[in-house]
């Protein structure tokens, strides 16, 4: 499948912004199922600065500075990208959660496994023993660890209830879980933060979702939105090849299963990856510091469409 996804962020200040150092997060991953056929960034103002980096979970980051006065500030990403089904992991043979556990705690002498710094807590998807409580009911003793996360996702989807602007980007994990709604980014730092909390690795994603409008209604430009889910880790029942740390499928000793707990799915060629990490703080499409600038106001238009292959370069 080819899909196009433009990304256009607008901030309009209510007093000239002076000086700004922005970091963005938008070009998708190459790899996990996808290739980025293209992708273009658009700022303006135009920067004075702009440097391209690979940060330490093998996410592209664009950092830019913005050294004239400034009323707003709009940056476009837009990415063409083929996907590809992938083979369905949640049916692989997966070792008993509890050998995971015990893989994640420290053995001295043991290889290294770059997965299990996801089994500790971060800022949004932190361990907490009101995380474990909800999670144990998926994590009987001896199932395998595929098994549990694909429960564990389906209980949030049955318990929790998506409900657009019931929280904030800033709203606790812990807060959305008591309060039983939320929104994507709500349901994936809850799936990451039960699995911590078990003592098991998992991390956030970030990306989008191939939407489709209504039967004889149009794709409208701007109407998708960002999409969040959460990957969980599995040991191989079979020790897998091994792979390079930054890689978004096998690693030295297993692999990553996503698990999507806002439509109760794994996520197919319908997605696009944009970025792995411990929590949304890591992989914000958009953060910066500014001087000046006062109050603000910030408009997000996500577009996710599908191109014919014969259009594709």
């Amino acid at each position: 499948m080819l899909l196009q996804v433009l990304h256009e962020t607008r901030y309009d200040y209510s007093a000239p912004v002076e000086n700004a150092q922005h970091v963005s997060c938008l070009r998708p991953l190459d790899g996990a199922g996808q290739q980025v056929l293209s992708h273009e960034l658009q700022i303006s103002p135009e920067p004075a600065h702009l440097r391209s980096v690979l940060d330490i979970y093998g996410n592209s980051r664009n950092y830019f500075s913005l050294r004239s006065s400034h009323a707003s500030l709009k940056v476009s990403a837009r990415s063409l990208v083929r996907t590809q089904a992938q083979p369905d992991l949640s049916k692989r043979a997966s070792a008993a959660w509890e050998l995971l556990r015990q893989h994640c705690q420290y053995q001295a002498g043991a290889d290294w496994d770059a997965a299990i710094e996801f089994a500790f807590s971060s800022p949004c998807a932190p361990r907490s023993e009101a995380f474990a409580e909800f999670a144990r009911p998926s994590f009987v003793p001896g199932r395998p660890m595929a098994e549990a996360g694909w429960d564990l996702m389906e209980r949030i989807h049955r318990l929790m209830r998506y409900e657009s602007h019931s929280t904030e980007v800033n709203t606790p994990a812990l807060q959305a879980l008591r309060q039983g709604k939320g929104v994507c980014q709500d349901f994936a730092h809850i799936l990451v933060a039960c699995c911590r909390s078990m003592g098991l690795p998992a991390r956030y994603v970030s990306g989008y979702m191939l939407t489709t409008p209504a039967p004889g209604q149009p794709r409208l430009v701007g109407s998708d939105a960002s999409h969040a889910w959460a990957s969980v880790y599995c040991l191989a029942a079979e020790p897998a090849k091994k792979l390079g740390p930054r890689d978004c499928g096998e690693g030295p000793a297993g692999y990553w299963l996503d698990l999507d707990p806002t439509n109760r799915r794994m996520p197919g060629e319908d997605y696009v990856t944009v970025a792995c990490g411990r929590d949304f703080l890591d992989v914000s499409p958009l953060r910066g510091v500014i001087q000046g600038g006062s109050s603000h106001s910030l408009s997000v238009a996500v577009t996710v469409s599908p191109v014919e292959q014969e259009s594709a370069p």
